[in-house]
């Protein structure tokens, strides 16, 4: 899974990245800090199964803190999108190229107003305009690809009988679309022309609710200390209300996670407050008491980075955390106990999960047992989020 952060240059996408997942990127306040996309490990969090079993975790990957475990998910900063972009302009072409491969993208809006739609500075900004032109480029970037070859491939796949869903997935695999989101998508439309028939307005409307499905969007509504933070926040939330929007400081969080980085308090991302435990300064004092009163204490997800991450990849992707665990034995053979967390897609069964964990278990499953209950599952058992599963096989 790869979760894409987009948006105008200088919102603070670079900042967001940090935050999420400590690494050293260049932050900077002017347009085009990044050329080449930043990948790094960021988290999700979920409640950690170990005190159901009354003991403790010993994660192979991510960590777990006061029982909340901290699964590894990739993240990918690039370069901003400025308006034109899906006809070049900006660092456009390379833009949307580096987003290819992303299953879910999170936008990041500049709450403070004070930059425009190029990311230069200015005064009072409208920041509505930066969803409309960011959700207008990827449809528009969706639609030269399809646009360019459309009446001969829908022609073809007429005159030679072959499924279309098929096709249309095929010709987008390098945007990872698949068969299930196409016919999500024409379902919905049920356009009664045939496709070779479709004007330019409805093929715009079928790719651009393909992106929408293949490539959902939450906003990060960034900067919500800002002074017209609130009211920004608002504007949005009022013009987009079937939007997922959340409120967020990501120059906060990035500020909490290295205080916690540096064994100066204790603080788990996503909670809303912290321990102090080593000796600070008066300026950090203050930084500290400053960010407790104007975000923590005053929203309701924090920072909202944290909140952000795990909206977009349980909720908008719909995935589900499972963990292989045995009813008997909760250790690997180290005696790492729950060493493993792994997240896999909607609609996924305990036979899924056996050929995700290897090749020979999907091959030669018998059945799943539920470390929980330990009751028998079939292959077609559909996993729920912290599900324990052992596979056995023949």
């Amino acid at each position: 899974m790869l979760i894409g952060l987009v948006g105008k240059p200088s919102v603070g996408k670079s900042t967001f990245f940090k935050a999420a997942t400590l690494a050293d990127v260049e932050i900077a306040s002017y347009p085009f800090t990044t050329i080449k996309p930043n990948h790094g490990i960021g988290y999700v969090k979920i409640d950690c199964i170990d005190r159901e079993f009354k003991t403790q975790c010993n994660p192979n990957h991510g960590f777990c803190l006061n029982g909340k475990r901290f699964v590894p998910v990739e993240l990918m900063d690039v370069a901003g999108l400025v308006p034109g972009a899906s006809e070049g302009k900006g660092l456009g072409n390379k833009f949307l190229d580096d987003l290819r491969q992303a299953d879910v993208f999170i936008q990041i809006v500049d709450l403070s107003g004070k930059t425009d739609e190029n990311g230069k500075e200015t005064e009072n900004y409208d920041v509505t305009k930066d969803i409309v032109f960011l959700e207008d480029e990827l449809n528009k970037w969706f639609f030269n690809i399809m646009n360019k070859m459309w009446k001969s491939f829908a022609r073809k796949t007429e005159m030679e009988g072959l499924d279309f869903t098929e096709a249309v997935a095929k010709q987008f695999s390098g945007l990872k679309v698949n068969e299930e989101q196409v016919k999500k998508v024409l379902l919905k439309l049920n356009f009664a022309e045939k496709p070779s028939a479709w004007n330019e307005k409805q093929l715009m409307k079928f790719i651009s609710s393909l992106r929408e499905e293949s490539k959902p969007m939450i906003i990060a509504a960034n900067k919500i200390d800002a002074e017209k933070g609130d009211e920004n926040y608002k504007k949005i939330k009022q013009k987009f209300p079937d939007l997922m929007i959340i409120p967020c400081s990501a120059d906060m969080e990035l500020a909490l996670r290295e205080a916690a980085k540096a064994n100066l308090i204790d603080y788990i991302p996503g909670e809303k407050d912290f321990t102090i435990k080593g000796k600070l300064n008066s300026r950090q004092k203050e930084a500290l008491e400053k960010i407790k009163k104007k975000i923590l204490e005053k929203y309701e997800f924090g920072t909202g980075i944290q909140e952000v991450l795990n909206k977009a990849v349980f909720e908008l992707l719909g995935y589900v955390a499972i963990f292989p665990a045995s009813a008997t034995k909760l250790s690997d053979s180290k005696g790492n106990i729950l060493p493993d967390c792994f997240l896999l897609p909607p609609n996924s069964t305990a036979l899924d999960f056996a050929y995700f964990l290897h090749t020979d278990f999907g091959k030669n499953f018998i059945k799943a047992i539920d470390a929980k209950t330990k009751r028998a599952l079939g292959k077609d058992y559909k996993l729920k989020n912290r599900d324990a599963l052992e596979i056995v096989t023949r």
